[in-house]
Parts: structure tokens; C-alpha cells; sequence
């Protein structure tokens, strides 16, 4: 009998590399999603098969317990079950078919929402009976393990429990969770630069390097525990100053944002999201001039209350805050304008 189980990919409202310093995020679920339907077999062997990359490529197979990094989309299936096995949880082997509509590369958390579906499918196809919370920390430990990409726990937490009605205001420490509905009469647009990243290689790597750094020298576990008014007591060298004054102050407007969001201030969230762009523009460095020129666009449309790139960074997406009959209008003035200026090929994701 075959196992049917989803998950949704996630833009981030607010909270950008602050989930690694243990800080405070505000993811919300896109109506993108990744779907597995799953057949257990009598044997070890796992063989999966995704429609979403090259013909030649779709088709992996391996053996439970010989599980290994391959730099392959396989890894993502492998770093699931290995973790699995690894919490102690009885799978035996099965087929796997994947089919997604979470674009790769764009800054809306494919992989975690892969990871997820995975998890959630396992989890009814051998009866694991793990909740939703514990679902999350398996595709985390997947992704940090096996595939060895330095993400916090964000993406997996979004992709097993947020919706789209609602953010998720979630404390990465504790992982305690609040769903927060977005201001009435707003609605979100999120808009795929054309330029793709990946959360695996060099700078993302080097940006967490120089938070636990700088936690280092502050004398914290984390820089989740710096408070505004403490940044000015320790020297910090470039560019450490910048990326502890972004994690910070990001925290700072993480908290600003549910204050705004419990009371239904569009204004006062856009602006923060304004804010945050602007801060992991200069601060953080993770933006890219076609992304700062999509964002600049959507913040000069009628009706729009902020915008953000949002995700990792260097590249990917960027999410806005609009008056709900104005955003349909909204995404198509800005893609227009934008595929126009940048040369590049935006996509609308949401609405």
C-alpha cells in the first residue's frame, strides 16, 4: 500500500540568520509543496526517483546503513534515513516517488520541505509516532548531518508546522512557537529573482563561522544572548562588528514584528522588513545588486508596505507586505520593471 505525505516550502517574514545564533524567526509556509508517495519494500534497499531534476539523474538507489554523502540529491534521502536509524527508529526499504513545486535555489526552503515530506512519510509508513517538533529535529539533523550544509532549524520547523494563514514566530532556543495571522487586509507577495543560491557552499558557511566568533569574544553561547545596548562594550574588528550588530538588532526587530503583527500594524511591519533588508544588505553582506534593485522596485509600488530578500541570501527571493487588492497589481509592475532593468527572468511564486 502506497504512503502519500507533503510538506510546504516557507518564506521568511522576518529573521534572517538568526535561527544558527539561537535567535527569533518568522517563517510563514508557501503554497508551494513537496510530495512523496512512498511503497515499503521487503528488503533494505532504498530507490527514489524525483521529477525535478535532469532525466539521467532521477532514479538513486542505496542500502540502508550505507548511507554516504554523494554531493547528489540523494543526499537529502540518505541524510533522512540515517537519521532516522540513528534516533533508533525500525524502517526497512522503500520506493519513493518525489514531485515538487518548491522552486530549487530560490530562498523558500526546497530542501527542508523535502526532508520533511520524507520524515512525515516514514513516520506513517512504520508507524515512528514522532510529533511534529521531533519530525523537524530528524530533517534538521538530516540536513547538518549527511548533506553537511550549516543551517539552523528554521526551515525544517516551517516546513512541519507553520501554515499559510498564519507566520510562525518561533524562538530557536526553546523552539516554543506562536502562529501569528499577518494584518487584516494584507497579503504577502514573494518573487524569485532568477538568481539561484546554495545554503552548502562557501559564504554561508563563513557568515555562521563569524557569528560564533563573535559570541566568542562577548563571552556568550550564543549572540541570541547580546542585547543592543551591549554591542558598543566589546571591540569588535571588521567585519565582526557588522555581522553581530545584523544578528542583534535582527532579533531586536524579530520581537518588533510580533508586537506589530498582534496589533494588526501593517505599516510598522513593513517597515521593519525595510529595515532588515537594509541590514543584511550592509551588515550581513548576504544580498546581491539584482535582489537590492527587486526589492527597491517593490517598495515603490502603491500599496506596499515593505520588502525583504528573504532565505540565506545571495540570491533567491524577496517577500513583500502588500494591501491585499493591491498585490496582484503590485507583482506584475514589479516583475515587469525588474526582468526590464536587471536583464534577469523573476518568477511570481506568491499570490
Amino acid at each position: 500500500m502506497a504512503v502519500r505525505a507533503s510538506a510546504p516550502g516557507r518564506v521568511n517574514l522576518i529573521g534572517e540568520h538568526t535561527d544558527y545564533n539561537d535567535g527569533f524567526v518568522m517563517p510563514i509556509a508557501t503554497p508551494q509543496r513537496t510530495e512523496i508517495t512512498l511503497t515499503v519494500r521487503d528488503d533494505d534497499r532504498v530507490c527514489a526517483w524525483s521529477a525535478n531534476v535532469d532525466e539521467a539523474d532521477r532514479a538513486v538507489e542505496y542500502r540502508l546503513g550505507g548511507e554516504r554523502r554523494r554531493g547528489e540529491w540523494v543526499d537529502y534521502i540518505a541524510g533522512v534515513t540515517e537519521a532516522i536509524r540513528q534516533r533508533g527508529c525500525a524502517i526497512r526499504g522503500f520506493d519513493a516517488r518525489i514531485e515538487s513545486s518548491v522552486p530549487l535555489g530560490a530562498g523558500l526552503a526546497s530542501s527542508a520541505s523535502l526532508e520533511v515530506a520524507l520524515v512525515r512519510a516514514l513516520n506513517d509508513a512504520f508507524g515512528l509516532h514522532l510529533e511534529d517538533v521531533e519530525m523537524a529535529r530528524m530533517a534538521h539533523r538530516a540536513e547538518t548531518g549527511l548533506v553537511g550544509a550549516p543551517v539552523g532549524i528554521m526551515d525544517q520547523m516551517a516546513a512541519s508546522l507553520a501554515g499559510e494563514d498564519a507566520a510562525l514566530f518561533l524562538d530557536t532556543r526553546t523552539l516554543a512557537f506562536e502562529r501569528m495571522p499577518l494584518p487584516p487586509e494584507t497579503r504577502l507577495i514573494v518573487i524569485h529573482s532568477g538568481v539561484v543560491h546554495r545554503h552548502a557552499r562557501g559564504e554561508y558557511r563563513v557568515r555562521r563561522a563569524e557569528c560564533e566568533e563573535a559570541a566568542r569574544r562577548f563571552g556568550v553561547a550564543a549572540l541570541r544572548d547580546v542585547s543592543v545596548d551591549q554591542l558598543s562594550r566589546v571591540a569588535l574588528p571588521p567585519p565582526l562588528d557588522r555581522r553581530a550588530r545584523h544578528v542583534v538588532t535582527e532579533n531586536d526587530r524579530v520581537l518588533a514584528a510580533r508586537d506589530a503583527m498582534r496589533r494588526g500594524d501593517a505599516r510598522v511591519l513593513g517597515g521593519l522588513m525595510d529595515a532588515s533588508h537594509v541590514s543584511m544588505r550592509d551588515d550581513f553582506e548576504v544580498s546581491a545588486p539584482p535582489v537590492d534593485l527587486l526589492v527597491q522596485i517593490a517598495r515603490a509600488q502603491p500599496g506596499v508596505f515593505g520588502a525583504r530578500l528573504t532565505g540565506g541570501g545571495f540570491g533567491g527571493s524577496i517577500v513583500a507586505l502588500s494591501a491585499r487588492d493591491a498585490a496582484v497589481d503590485a507583482a506584475q509592475r514589479i516583475v515587469s520593471e525588474y526582468a526590464a532593468r536587471a536583464g534577469e527572468h523573476p518568477t511570481v511564486l506568491v499570490p
